[in-house]
């Protein structure tokens, strides 16, 4: 088993939540404040080297589903999936983009795709 941390359509009620409909909910958790949260538009992404602490979710996923979540984050060739420490030290894989594969998207500086969902509403 893996621990997934998520943050955007994987959240629970987010479009793509479904994928991880076979994983354990390990709880809510947020990353040490190290990274900038982009906004791509219809999904975030997390990038090394901001100063925002990112609010999300952590799962416990087998091999299948961990493989299922690198089809759909285009890993390697997109997003990244890379070994996080989290705010209360545990660790988790996420996916993150470059720096240069966000340069000039907008960020959400509270870190928390949901907020910036509602604020778009």
């Amino acid at each position: 088993m893996t621990r997934v941390f998520v943050y955007g359509t994987l959240l629970a009620g987010e479009p793509n939540h479904r994928l991880l409909a076979n994983a354990e909910l390990v709880g809510a958790a947020v990353t040490k404040p190290v990274f900038a949260l982009a906004d791509l538009g219809f999904f975030p992404a997390m990038v090394e080297g901001g100063d925002s602490a990112v609010r999300g979710e952590v799962y416990e996923v087998d091999p299948p589903t961990l493989a299922r979540l690198d089809v759909l984050e285009g890993h390697p060739r997109f997003y990244q999936r890379r070994r996080v420490v989290l705010a209360d030290g545990t660790t988790a894989e996420t996916y993150v983009l470059s720096p240069e594969q966000a340069a000039g998207r907008p960020t959400i500086s509270s870190g928390d795709w949901r907020a910036r969902q509602g604020a778009k509403s």
